[in-house]
């Protein structure tokens, strides 16, 4: 390790659902630090899953979050001149935010019209094992179990 280990900076629990997942959600959707913006676009987003599914909003995005969160991902490490890629299983923390970043990356890479319908689709898709941020965990899982060979490389 080179440096101290930075500092874990706690968030509050978002105000209408009480959970800190959905503002950490909500600060990763922030773009030019506009709050406001992010808020109305999750807010927004789980109302029109209340209405299309019938569900509630929150249960649906805790069910996509939990579908997505990866358990294996693979870590390059040099050997002897020879780069293999060794998995390893991934820490709660980073299960979550790598959950976060795929099923936003994949929203936004869809092509509804707005943030809202296309948050509010891949949290719906994320929740019945569909879309392509669980088409990203698969993938990323698929990579660790064919290179369970160089398991013994880890560290």
């Amino acid at each position: 390790m080179r440096r101290r280990k930075a500092p874990v900076r706690p968030v509050l629990p978002d105000p209408v659902h009480g959970s800190k997942v959905l503002t950490k959600f909500i600060n990763a959707v922030m773009l030019d630090g506009k709050k406001s913006v992010a808020h109305k676009i999750m807010y927004g987003a789980l109302e029109r899953i209340e209405s299309k599914s019938g569900e509630k909003g929150i249960d649906v995005f805790n069910k996509a979050m939990d579908n997505i969160k990866p358990v294996m991902e693979v870590k390059s490490r040099r050997v002897g001149g020879a780069t293999y890629q060794v998995p390893i299983e991934v820490r709660p923390s980073r299960q979550q935010s790598l959950g976060i970043r795929w099923i936003i990356d994949a929203a936004r890479k869809r092509n509804e019209r707005t943030m809202v319908e296309r948050l509010s689709n891949e949290l719906m898709e994320a929740a019945t094992d569909k879309g392509s941020a669980f088409k990203k965990k698969e993938e990323t899982y698929r990579m660790a179990e064919a290179n369970k060979a160089f398991a013994h490389y880890r560290w």
